[in-house]
């Protein structure tokens, strides 16, 4: 190859490159990618707008009797007849038989204070009858050998074989005997009054049951000291607190600007705050006649119709006053919900069920107005339908939840 072919084959480094030679390509490209970029969110942003934003409504249950309420209240579950139960002697607790929740009956011993001292007592004034009853015994013997002399001395009186002076001995002594005797059977009486007492004071260490109840609390052990009025340090009044289940009541504050609204024997229902599904029937009770000026608030006491075992004194609870009592056949919650999430379409009544962001097609049958809702089958409590759903909430298709 000659000079010239290889001079050919130089590089010449001050010549512009291609790319440096057309600027404008680098702009192109740029315009390009933004192009792509608004395009893609014009497309997204039609697609967003496409999908309705929704509303929903939770299905929940419901019970008829809201038809009939006419007030509602709060109170507490009271016992009517409860008691602090102690024992009238003092002394030192030697056996408590119960714990609490236990069922005792009325007169059951449910403690005992130590009472040995009693019970000698109680044999002593045991004794003390025996000794008068062998006393009577034997001045019944004396009375009986004195009488037989009395009428000796009497007939041989008559045939004058004994002089008066004798026969006034045998008549003295009859006398005698015979008030002794008296004396005799008022011992025994006395005898069996100390008897008696010393029974009392016995029994005076069993604390029994006044009535038929549970037991709430134990406010003594075994080995406390227990007195009538626990005035001595570290003594105990009552043994146990106890109360009547079957008269458990709810004591409601009711408002006495809507004392119209309620009268006794007035049908109630009562829900249970430990228990938000059961209903029970109530009635009122009474009314005490006397208004708290500081709530302007009026007692009244709803007595349980329907008893069950899970009420306890002390419970909170809310009653319903209705203007009549719930039928039996509508005593049962019902599935409902608002009526506005139920709309027609082609002559058939369906609602919207949402999941995951879907809204599902569902056909419903409706029933009667309870409050505010409406019954309803076809869904169950807890499921989520759309509220007003327009002509774009289509079967299958999916929605923005707005508002749960």
């Amino acid at each position: 190859m000659s000079s010239a072919d290889l001079s050919k084959l130089k590089i010449n480094r001050d010549a512009p490159s291609s790319f440096a030679a057309k600027p404008g390509r680098r702009k192109l490209k740029i315009a390009l990618v933004v192009l792509v970029v608004v395009i893609a969110a014009v497309f997204a942003g039609a697609r967003y707008n496409s999908v309705p934003t929704v509303e929903t409504v939770t299905v929940a249950k419901a019970y008829p009797s809201q038809n009939y309420t006419l007030l509602n209240a709060t109170g507490y579950v009271v016992a009517q007849r409860k008691a602090a139960v102690g024992s009238k002697a003092s002394g030192r607790l030697e056996w408590l038989g119960v714990l609490e929740g236990s069922r005792v009956k009325q007169g059951e011993v449910i403690a005992r204070l130590e009472n040995r001292d009693v019970t000698a007592a109680l044999d002593q004034a045991a004794a003390n009858v025996k000794v008068a009853q062998a006393n009577l015994e034997q001045g019944m013997a004396e009375f009986r050998d004195a009488e037989a002399a009395f009428q000796r001395s009497k007939e041989l009186l008559e045939k004058k074989f004994i002089s008066p002076a004798s026969h006034d001995t045998a008549v003295a002594r009859y006398n005698k005997a015979k008030a002794a005797i008296s004396g005799y059977r008022a011992a025994i009486v006395a005898a069996q009054a100390g008897r008696r007492a010393a029974e009392v004071n016995l029994e005076q260490t069993l604390i029994r049951a006044p009535f038929d109840g549970v037991i709430l609390t134990k406010s003594a052990n075994v080995g406390d000291n227990v007195t009538p009025f626990s005035s001595a340090a570290d003594t105990k009044g009552a043994v146990v607190n106890m109360a009547d289940m079957d008269t458990l009541e709810v004591e409601a504050d009711v408002s006495e600007s809507s004392l119209s609204k309620i009268q006794v024997d007035q049908a109630c229902e009562i829900q249970l705050e430990a228990f938000p599904d059961v209903r029970l029937a109530g009635v009122v009770s009474r009314m005490v006649p006397t208004v708290d000026r500081t709530k302007a608030t009026l007692l009244v006491k709803v007595k349980f119709e329907e008893r069950d075992p899970r009420v306890l004194p002390d419970m909170s609870a809310k009653v319903a006053f209705l203007s009549r009592p719930v039928p039996a056949e509508e005593r049962s919650p019902v599935t409902a919900v608002q009526p506005a999430a139920i709309v027609e379409r082609d002559g058939k009544k369906i609602a919207f069920l949402v999941k995951a962001d879907k809204a599902d097609k569902v056909q419903v049958t409706t029933g009667k107005s309870i409050g505010e809702l409406i019954a309803v089958s076809g869904v169950a409590p807890g499921d989520k339908l759309v509220l007003n759903p327009s002509e774009k909430v289509t079967d299958g298709g999916a929605v923005n939840v707005g508002k749960r």
